[in-house]
């Protein structure tokens, strides 16, 4: 790897951040996360109430990076032909008749699945294909999707009538899964200085799709070094109940994180340490992420919930035992 891809690589990724920056007050761990996650080439799962901006930060990632940004919004009517498209009868120039694959809004760069957990599992799962294999197959016939691509998913975490939870196997395709919080008193009033008695400022483009592919190449090559990946390993292993020594994972899980919630985490440290200015990743990239690579992809038991914990908190437990050595 060499040590001026590393220096560029940094400077990319701090003016993206500070563009975005100018027109998202505050959130800026939320900002961070997911531009870690697009970097990786990887999906986010955003949770938060309606009206914390978290539409607003996808369609400004998508103007500051350049990209086609599409927006689908999902209800318990929508079919996996909305989302991938479908074959449409036309004719051709002679008259005869022939089938036409019509494009659903699935291809573009980056696309907005707002509310996923409104639909139905069927088409939650017209997803699945895109979001691990970027492409989508319609009537035999499969179409690949331009790169990059990207998911960005929201969900509220209150209203849960009428909706359908995400299944584990597809929760688990998220690289992230981000709590957007409430923005405090200071930046309520700036919020409002900036909508309300001003004009929004317009991001401006920083970059464009081949730069992000060749970025995410050079976060690949981002070093680690074995202390620091075995910790990572001891980790995710820490959230599995079947393993006699977790004592934490055995009072309070049904299930752990797999393999890829091993693989995000690392790809995700190696990223967040370029965003800190490291050209190597160390355990403080390991812990600063970690929950939001683990949390979605634990099941809580009984035990857990008649005494109120979230996953949240036990992945707190998990990392306050687990040591660096």
């Amino acid at each position: 790897m060499v040590l001026q891809d590393i220096e560029y690589t940094m400077q990319v990724l701090s003016k993206v951040e500070s563009e975005i920056s100018k027109v998202i007050i505050g959130q800026k761990d939320v900002i961070r996360k997911v531009l870690i996650a697009i970097f990786c080439g990887g999906n986010v799962l955003l949770e938060g109430l309606p009206g914390v901006g978290k539409t607003h930060l996808v369609k400004s990632i998508a103007k500051v990076l350049d990209l086609k940004f599409s927006r689908i919004q999902f209800t318990p009517d929508l079919m996996p032909s909305d989302i991938v498209g479908t074959n449409i009868i036309s004719k051709d120039k002679d008259g005869s008749l022939n089938f036409t694959f019509q494009k659903g809004p699935i291809f573009a760069n980056i696309v907005l699945a707002d509310e996923i957990n409104r639909a139905t599992p069927k088409t939650q799962s017209a997803l699945l294909e895109a979001m691990q294999e970027k492409t989508v197959t319609v009537m035999g016939q499969t179409y690949k999707l331009d790169e990059p691509f990207f998911v960005l998913a929201t969900q509220n975490p209150l209203e849960q009538e009428g909706t359908y939870p995400l299944p584990e196997a597809q929760q688990d395709r998220f690289l992230f899964k981000i709590d957007v919080p409430l923005p405090g008193f200071d930046e309520m009033i700036r919020i409002v200085n900036l909508t309300v008695e001003s004009q929004m400022p317009e991001p401006q483009k920083v970059i464009e799709g081949k730069e992000i592919l060749n970025i995410g190449r050079i976060v690949r090559q981002v070093p680690i070094a074995k202390p620091v990946l075995e910790y990572a390993t001891r980790l995710v292993l820490s959230t599995q109940p079947h393993i006699e020594e977790n004592e934490i994972a055995r009072k309070y899980l049904k299930f752990g994180a797999g393999p890829r919630a091993l693989q995000h985490l690392v790809l995700g440290a190696k990223a967040n340490a370029l965003f800190e200015g490291r050209p190597n990743v160390a355990f403080d990239d390991i812990k600063s992420i970690a929950k939001s690579v683990l949390c979605h992809r634990i099941g809580l038991n009984f035990e857990a919930i008649s005494e109120g914990l979230t996953q949240s908190e036990v992945v707190d437990m998990i990392l306050q035992r687990q040591k660096e050595w």
